[in-house]
């Protein structure tokens, strides 16, 4: 099986993260190139064809502009931190329509000591989340079969944040009312950065995919997309 990463991968980010600059970045660039972009890319490449037997609407996209490997740059713009670069590296899978509408995705993150795979609609914009919580409300039997199998709860981690009182205008009685709470609508798994350079890993996050895809499916269903 390939092995995609190697420790030289985490060393470039541990560095990156105590030289967080302009001039380190790009005295360092064919490190990032070789240890981190490249092999990212090779591993997107390697996940297209079994990404599209979970689902053919989803896309592993290997392009380096526009692409599903996040830019290695952070937009400063609205930040008070003004490092330039992110201190990880991720990807996203996403649905073909993404460009035109929020949709669910299938996530990769990697950071020393702090890896994870998942899936789920981060933050959405209220117009989606409202979609998300009405869908929930009138159709709470096919979110428990998704989300509460032995697959699901095996492997994966709800995780983002959540209103302390139920939204206005739902029942604070209703089964899922703690689901319904959610503003993000995600779950996933940690692991280790030793996995990520083993040649278990590609399996690994097809795994992950698999367990996640009902959850999308279903978050797909409440926003009238193909899964």
């Amino acid at each position: 099986m390939t092995i995609y990463f190697t420790p030289a991968t985490f060393t470039f980010l541990r560095d990156l993260a105590r030289n967080n600059n302009r001039e380190w970045f790009l005295a360092n660039k064919t490190r990032y190139e070789e240890h981190v972009r490249e092999p990212f890319l090779r591993l997107l490449g390697d996940l297209q064809a079994p990404l599209a037997k979970i689902s053919a609407h989803y896309r592993a996209d290997t392009r380096t502009q526009g692409g599903s490997l996040f830019r290695q740059h952070r937009d400063t713009r609205f930040s008070h931190d003004k490092t330039p670069y992110k201190t990880w590296t991720g990807a996203r899978l996403f649905h073909e329509r993404s460009k035109g509408i929020e949709a669910p995705v299938f996530y990769l993150h990697l950071q020393p000591g702090g890896c994870f795979a998942g899936g789920g609609i981060w933050h959405p914009q209220p117009d989606v989340l409202k979609k998300i919580r009405d869908f929930l409300a009138d159709n709470p039997a096919a979110w428990k079969k998704a989300t509460q199998s032995k697959a699901f709860r095996e492997h994966l981690t709800p995780g983002g944040d959540a209103l302390t009182r139920p939204p206005r205008g739902f029942d604070p009685n209703h089964e899922l009312i703690d689901d319904i709470r959610r503003k993000d609508f995600v779950a996933g798994t940690n692991f280790d950065d030793k996995l990520a350079t083993s040649s278990e890993f590609k399996p690994f996050l097809v795994d992950t995919y698999k367990r996640v895809a009902p959850m999308n499916d279903y978050l797909c269903a409440a926003l009238e997309l193909e899964f």
